[in-house]
């Protein structure tokens, strides 16, 4: 337990209602913030194991919304890598100092800025031609990031928008594919120690914020000028990770 057990609280409560307001239809940059953001007032160590089972009761609502509207055969392609990217990131955080990974939380914060700020002229300037290996790329690097700061969402969504689906098939087969990576990450999370049953006990009453958020997720998402809101994520998501590479 953090020393300032209010700000946890308050930080904690915080990010389960943004994690059900990003699964109800403004992900991306929100869903990228909330790691990063607990990991200023607590270790990221604790972050991610607390925040997993968050994300596996958000993810319910997320593949209920769009339930088999997914291409299970990119599904399966991306959890051939996933497999892989787990591994090897349960091995780096599993020897890493607490103030190692927030720095390393501060970088991959940094970078997911970069890549949604040139991600258009990438994308323009690409002559794609797929191939069966590239799931399996963007596979292990989502499940490397994902298990690092559970922001695997930027690698899929680059595969998946180059395979030409329609816009209800990408949703769908990223939120299953996230949904059955988190549930991957379980063993290797209990392996690694970084769940802390006791306190997951004592956070349980929480839970409800998280259906919450999702309900007004879906309402906001018609509502907000997602230009903005991007920009707002931009910063926010700046600010953040330069604070965890400089505390």
């Amino acid at each position: 337990m953090p020393e300032n057990t209010v700000v946890f609280f308050i930080a904690f409560a915080l990010a389960c209602f943004l994690t059900g307001v990003s699964k109800g239809g403004l992900g991306g940059m929100l869903g990228a913030l909330i790691t990063p953001m607990l990991s200023l007032v607590m270790p990221p160590n604790l972050v991610v194991g607390l925040m997993l089972p968050v994300l596996m009761l958000a993810d319910m609502f997320a593949v209920a919304a769009h339930w088999r509207r997914w291409e299970a055969r990119l599904i399966w392609m991306l959890l051939l890598g996933a497999v892989v990217g787990v591994t090897l990131a349960t091995r780096l955080i599993t020897g890493l100092t607490v103030e190692t990974l927030r720095r390393i939380l501060g970088v991959l914060a940094l970078l997911f800025v970069v890549y949604r700020l040139s991600e258009a002229r990438i994308r323009s300037s690409l002559r794609y031609a797929p191939r069966n290996w590239h799931g399996a790329l963007a596979g292990s690097i989502a499940g490397f990031v994902s298990t690092l700061a559970h922001a695997g969402g930027p690698p899929v969504s680059i595969y998946l928008l180059m395979q030409g689906l329609s816009p209800r098939a990408f949703v769908a087969t990223a939120a299953l594919f996230i949904a059955v990576l988190n549930w991957i990450k379980v063993p290797y999370y209990y392996y690694a120690g970084l769940f802390n049953f006791e306190q997951q006990v004592r956070l349980i009453w929480l839970a409800p914020l998280v259906p919450l958020g999702v309900w007004v997720g879906k309402r906001l998402v018609q509502q907000v000028n997602r230009v903005w809101f991007e920009r707002v994520m931009i910063v926010l998501l700046s600010i953040t990770g330069v604070l965890l590479l400089v505390r």
